[in-house]
């Protein structure tokens, strides 16, 4: 028994951390604005999507910050047992700074800092799904070093190494009947801090007319090693048969490659139409290995199955004055969660994302950033086969609806 519960608790928590679900596509308020896209954009926010395009800004020195307040709603029902659960979750507030300078006018370096991976979900103690998850708080922050080269008239180069830094905090019931003798639910916490690893980026632009660019990116795999994490039990029954005690682990996950392709192209003198296609490879994620620091508790190995999954993004930008400068768009968004993998700490499916914003340009170097998306994911009915207890597998199945509301703001700076 302890063997069961405690591998099911570690695969759980840890594949919380890196799933798929908690991918935050956030990471700069004009981007937003315009469905997302940006591999074929030249703007500051280009540290990300592109680093090639930051030798093409016009300004010697472009400094963009901002953040947005991520305002998610999990519903949870199962028609058979009348049982029924919602998220109860506080904002989340993904944020990101980028400063480049034009050292030459054939070279450009600069540095940006992004959250695209971090999510809080939580969910009433003792609910039907929490021998799985009560609660989890996730933050992951990426530093990215960049260098953008013009290599001639119509191509442009660049990307840095990635470091990244991150936490989780997880909360789950042992299973889904355990109590100590006054009846409270055994539960385990698992944290974890000093997440981290490396990886790289580079793009590339091309720019055959003055209308019309075409972009790439590239941002490779990444591990992350979690080291020492801690797991604390509480309410947990006086007897040799639940002989649970704090202990530590260790794991080594990918966060999986990702390419980007996209063009975009002026018309009618202020309309700007892009288009970006994202495939992320998560077909790399295919098992959790664990490494428990106590002896008694075997090291595990998890298969999760993931498959790769796409993004289809279009956005139009309109220069309607001198000051105003309006944006809308929409994405696709596909999920890599495959049937019978979907548990209620990753309850994202498939999505269709709606955007809008602008920017007000105060003076010729500052500007104001806004941007609004509505993701709406598509009603599933779906379960997660791979709990188990007393060594038979016991499905968690349900219907989830699920959608966001992201209002954002920033401030950029140009000289």
């Amino acid at each position: 028994m302890k063997k069961v519960l405690l591998l099911a608790v570690f695969a759980l928590a840890t594949a919380t951390t890196y799933a798929g679900g908690y991918r935050v596509s956030l990471q700069g308020n004009k981007s937003l604005a315009m469905g997302h896209t940006g591999v074929a954009v030249v703007s500051s926010e280009s540290m990300f999507f592109n680093p090639a395009g930051l030798v093409h800004l016009e300004n010697k020195l472009n400094i963009s910050v901002g953040g947005f307040g991520v305002f998610s709603n999990v519903a949870y029902q199962n028609e058979s047992t009348g049982e029924f659960a919602r998220t109860d979750s506080p904002v989340g507030t993904p944020v990101y700074a980028y400063a480049s300078y034009a050292v030459t006018d054939w070279l450009t370096a600069g540095v940006g800092v992004y959250t695209p991976y971090g999510s809080t979900v939580e969910y009433e103690d003792d609910w039907a799904g929490s021998h799985l998850v009560n609660n989890i708080d996730l933050a992951a922050i990426y530093i990215q070093p960049t260098v953008s080269v013009k290599l001639g008239e119509y191509f442009s180069v660049g990307g840095g190494p990635i470091f990244v830094t991150g936490s989780v905090n997880f909360n789950r019931n042992l299973n889904r009947t355990l109590t100590d003798i006054d009846g409270n639910r055994s539960e385990v916490t698992v944290d974890a801090s000093g997440v981290s690893g490396t990886g790289w980026t580079a793009g590339v632009m091309f720019s055959p007319t003055e209308k019309l660019n075409i972009g790439a990116n590239y941002r490779a795999e990444i591990i992350l090693d979690a080291e020492g994490g801690d797991a604390d039990f509480e309410n947990i029954p006086n007897s040799p048969l639940t002989p649970f005690a704090d202990t530590t682990f260790d794991a080594s996950l990918p966060l999986p490659a990702e390419m980007s392709v996209g063009l975009s192209y002026q018309f009618c003198e202020k309309w700007l139409f892009a288009f970006d296609f994202n495939r992320q490879f998560w077909d790399v994620y295919e098992s959790l290995d664990l490494d428990f620091a106590d002896p008694n508790i075997p090291d595990s190995f998890n298969r999760r199955n993931y498959k790769n999954s796409s993004t289809y993004r279009f956005g139009f930008q309109y220069d309607a004055t001198s000051k105003f400068t309006l944006r809308a768009g929409y994405y696709f968004d596909e999920s890599p969660v495959r049937d019978g993998f979907f548990a209620p700490e990753t309850p994202r499916n498939d999505s269709n994302n709606f955007t809008a914003g602008l920017t007000f340009n105060v003076s010729d170097s500052f500007q104001i950033d806004a941007s609004f998306l509505y993701s709406h994911f598509e009603e599933i009915d779906a379960s997660y086969d791979f709990y188990f207890e007393n060594g038979n597998a016991v499905p968690f199945e349900g219907t989830y609806k699920s959608n966001a509301f992201v209002p954002g703001i920033g401030l950029t700076y140009k000289m």
